[in-house]
């Protein structure tokens, strides 16, 4: 890599690190050290095909999807932890409720959490996820599906209406 390269490549990471650590931090499930892994481990897949990558953010979202997707297939793991309290309504409850849905996607399986960041997160086709993730557009489907109802199960404050200052707002 020249001097140009490294600069080009330096600047992308100075630029895109901040957004593609977001996702990284979704994919985890809110493990801040795993998600500072799998961006590490993305970029230093990237920077070795830096000459040939053509669109660099997509080329390392799709190494941190797959290395996400390797890493839930080596290893299967149960979260057991209490369901969060509900919501109370106040000043805070947009927090709160980010806060539900990241304890909530949390504890999904990696696969769940994929698929739900992939289709609507980054509002990609299901022909797209199934693509990056490695498996058919039914598959695709049907984890969505079980994943959708998985997050209700987990969280059910996110189902009900808004309340704001005491009032259910739709």
């Amino acid at each position: 890599m020249d001097a140009a390269e490294e600069r080009r490549f330096r600047e992308f990471v100075s630029a895109r690190s901040p957004a593609l650590m977001r996702l990284a931090y979704l994919l985890t499930g809110g493990d801040q050290h795993a998600a500072e892994d799998l961006l590490q481990t993305a970029l230093a897949r990237t920077v070795v095909r830096w000459r040939s990558v053509g669109t660099p953010e997509a080329y390392v979202r799709r190494a941190m999807y797959r290395q996400q997707v390797s890493w839930w297939r080596r290893r299967r793991e149960t979260v057991i932890a209490q369901p969060p309290d509900r919501a109370v309504a106040d000043g805070t409850h947009g927090v709160e409720l980010q806060l539900v849905m990241r304890r909530a996607l949390a504890r999904l399986t990696a696969r769940q959490r994929a698929v739900l960041i992939l289709r609507y997160y980054e509002d990609l086709p299901e022909a797209e996820v199934a693509d990056i993730l490695g498996c058919s557009v039914g598959t695709v489907r049907s984890t969505a599906h079980r994943s959708l109802a998985r997050l209700r199960e987990l969280a059910p404050e996110l189902r009900e209406p808004y309340t704001i200052f005491g009032e259910a707002t739709a």
